[in-house]
């Protein structure tokens, strides 16, 4: 008698001769008298509040990021939007919004094409962001070493060094995901031996080599930047930009090596509500470390945008 086998006759499987094994798809009652179906477990737009959480916190942060968008375009022309490449901080800008908005893929039952778009989308538009970060703090260190009399750096000062950074950095993830989608891409499965009584419905993400490679790539252009900005954070307060760029790797760095034991020791939806939070937590220290500061002096202290110059240490 196997541990989910019920009773042909419609009597208790333990006082029956006979007895037979229930399906995959289905559970033995109590009685272990009929087969029940099993119920499918994934992160549902119906059932679970957690679903409703990250729902909202998406939307909001989204909307938020759409103000900044409006707050800096009509402050276009002053020195604190131009201030350390407005095109690359624009770039950020959507990179993040289109984090916030790539949770969606993680929502909702998973199937094929969602399992296909989540994590290529999201390593995407991470590696943009954190490229477009590195390219800020790149930006920084050029313009220190450039206000030196007769320094080498004077050639680097402009848009073409900060904006190759980021097309290069993105590139080399672009293709990473575009080898893993194109050798061995994710694919729904059902796991119905992880839980007693559930079916979870979950990505297989085909290739876990790829898979970490693209994690990898990213934590590494994480590191690049955190180390370098961390460098240049005691330069003058004329460019003290790299304080705030060392404050959003940390918090971004400390949320990434916080998840992966969390990720790795749960399974089924909650394994992917870790990825999600993950998610939010680190776009969301982004924005708050690198363009809260701005606000604050767009918003609260516009005086300062009078000052003639850059080299006000508030405009930072």
């Amino acid at each position: 008698m196997t541990p989910a086998g019920v009773s042909p006759n419609g009597t208790s499987a333990q006082d029956s001769e006979k007895c037979h094994k229930c399906p995959d798809e289905k559970w033995p009652d109590t009685k272990r008298v009929i087969c029940i179906p099993k119920t499918f477990e994934f992160l549902s737009y119906e059932n679970d509040v957690l679903v409703l959480v990250f729902l909202f916190t998406s939307l909001l942060f989204s909307v938020v990021i759409l103000f900044i968008f409006g707050v800096f375009i009509f402050y276009w022309d002053t020195p604190t939007v131009k201030a350390n490449n407005r095109t690359v901080s624009f770039i950020l800008l959507t990179s993040i919004l289109l984090s916030f908005l790539c949770v969606f893929f993680f929502l909702g039952r998973p199937v094929d094409i969602t399992c296909i778009l989540r994590q290529s989308s999201f390593g995407i538009f991470f590696s943009i962001a954190v490229s477009s970060v590195l390219a800020k703090t790149i930006t920084v260190c050029i313009a220190f070493k450039a206000s030196k009399p007769g320094s080498y750096w004077r050639k680097w000062v402009g848009f073409k060094v900060p904006h190759f950074v980021v097309l290069t950095c993105s590139s080399a993830q672009v293709l990473i995901c575009v080898i893993w989608l194109s050798v061995s891409p994710p694919y729904q499965e059902y796991d119905m031996h992880s839980y007693p009584g559930k079916i979870i419905i979950q990505c297989n993400e085909g290739s876990v080599i790829r898979f970490y490679s693209m994690l990898g790539y990213m934590g590494f252009l994480a590191a690049v930047s955190f180390v370098l900005a961390f460098m240049v954070r005691t330069l003058p307060d004329s460019f003290n930009e790299a304080k705030y760029i060392t404050f959003s790797m940390l918090v971004f760095c400390s949320v990434w090596i916080a998840m992966i034991p969390a990720y790795l020791s749960t399974r089924g939806k909650y394994m992917v509500a870790v990825e999600i939070f993950a998610i939010l937590a680190s776009s969301a220290g982004l924005l708050s470390c690198i363009f809260f500061p701005k606000m604050y002096i767009l918003l609260i202290k516009p005086d300062l945008i009078s000052r003639k110059g850059i080299l006000h240490r508030d405009f930072l």
